[in-house]
């Protein structure tokens, strides 16, 4: 058989006498000229082999965000990012299980690393080389991701910010009044006991417990419940907040504060007559039976999913109807087929997907190709709007790239972007541009789970 070359008349000789062998009505002339053209000519797909992954460490993206870049041997190289606020080494350590990989093979080498990762910012090792997978198949067959993922549902997605929260609700509103204004068509907002915590009566709690956002211990356990006089007064709150946005716009309510259920319970039952869109994380995720006790008991929607590694727990969430929407970060879930495959399977028991991020603009252009190619999508987070230089860190698409509400989807091979370098070295946590990681060349264990 003659060898398909990147041009010259053996590739076109081969491609005619295959339009023969399939019959002259199926392919035309045009068809087959355009087929090896589709391919990136400076690259050969079948001997792709992974060479290198570095590293670049973006510090106040809001969060720091560690970028990857994995080099091949024929110069294309794919970008990925581990989730906001985790080590770059949740990466590195899958350096010496991928390298002499062929990078097109994503759901092996997947499947090969996926058992290194966990959930919450551990899963953002594993997710940011899938991303960079993505990004470097869709540049070697000259097509966007979301085509390579059976298409796009959409041309747009929808994006809520946070915004900056205050105790006062006039100023809160105002802010999220701006969103609005700005062309957000989804807002969110704070709504943690600490607007209540300093008011006598409104919270009991054992006396030296830690409020904090960040407390360890899990909601159940803190012995922290919200009074009568505590619920009345963050309903209130809430009311101010939708005189001042409107009540035609969807509101997202998030950071209740390390409460027990019955306290969940009893505000959520409160916030039913403000019609917010969701009541997000009022509990750890783990918890089935007991997000599923809240569930049925509100009539406002119960979300959980940002924490969630993998699509086991978010599918036993869906059917058991333990929530009413589920919203994986796609850094963390498992990167951009596994977080296709969770969309996928909870529109089959009914339910709907928003999609957590605050990342940089590397991990925003896979999610928006995922939630481009995912039915089910409501909704995309941005945690960056108000950070003036984030949208100058990448090149190749339209900016603001969230515009008056809305991602657009770019059409570009891979992923549709690259970095600007000069705007990120700027932003550097630490010293290193993707410098070479040899340390990290023959870190090697028996990984396998079974004798």
């Amino acid at each position: 058989m003659t060898k398909i070359s990147a041009g010259g008349s053996a590739r076109r000789t081969f491609m005619k006498g295959l339009a023969g062998a399939l019959g002259a009505g199926l392919w035309t002339g045009d068809t087959l000229e355009a087929i090896p053209q589709n391919v990136n000519t400076n690259s050969n797909p079948s001997a792709l082999k992974i060479t290198d992954l570095r590293v670049a460490v973006v510090a106040r993206a809001p969060m720091t965000c560690p970028i990857i870049r994995i080099d091949t041997n024929q110069g294309v190289y794919g970008l990925g990012e581990v989730r906001d606020g985790a080590s770059k080494n949740y990466a590195l350590m899958l350096k010496s299980r991928i390298l002499g990989e062929n990078p097109c093979n994503i759901d092996r080498i997947f499947r090969k690393i996926k058992q290194f990762g966990s959930h919450a910012r551990q899963g953002g090792g594993v997710c940011a080389v899938e991303m960079a997978l993505w990004d470097l198949a869709g540049k070697v067959y000259n097509v966007p991701v979301y085509q390579m993922l059976g298409g796009k549902f959409r041309d747009r997605i929808r994006c809520y910010a946070d915004t900056t929260e205050s105790h006062d609700p006039k100023v809160y509103g105002e802010r999220l009044k701006q969103r609005r204004d700005q062309g957000f068509t989804w807002l969110k907002m704070d709504l943690g006991i600490d607007l209540v915590a300093n008011v006598p009566g409104a919270v009991t709690m054992p006396v030296g417990t830690n409020l904090a956002y960040f407390n360890p211990v899990q909601h159940m356990f803190t012995g922290i419940e919200l009074s009568e006089k505590g619920i009345s007064l963050m309903a209130e709150y809430v009311g101010r907040i939708r005189e001042i946005v409107g009540w035609d716009i969807p509101i997202s309510a998030d950071h209740f504060g390390h409460i027990g259920v019955n306290s969940c319970i009893r505000l959520g039952k409160a916030l039913e007559k403000y019609n917010l869109a969701w009541l997000e994380d009022m509990i750890p995720w783990q918890h089935t039976e007991l997000l599923k006790q809240i569930t049925d008991a509100v009539d406002t929607p119960i979300l959980t999913g940002e924490d969630i590694y993998l699509k086991e727990p978010f599918l036993e969430l869906c059917r058991r109807h333990a929530v009413d929407m589920i919203h994986p970060d796609l850094a963390t879930s498992g990167g951009i087929l596994e977080t296709k495959k969770i969309g996928d399977a909870a529109q089959e028991y009914g339910v709907p997907m928003a999609m957590h991020f605050a990342g940089t603009p590397v991990s925003c252009m896979a999610n928006v190709h995922c939630a481009a190619a995912t039915e089910n999508v409501l909704v995309m987070e941005n945690h960056s709007v108000d950070v003036p230089w984030w949208d100058d860190m990448v090149l190749g698409i339209d900016k603001p790239i969230c515009n008056k509400g809305f991602y657009v989807v770019p059409d570009k091979p891979g992923l549709g972007v690259t970095l600007n370098d000069e705007v990120v070295r700027q932003h550097l946590l630490e010293p290193g541009y993707f410098e070479p990681t040899p340390e990290w060349d023959k870190d090697r264990s028996n990984d396998r789970h079974w004798s």
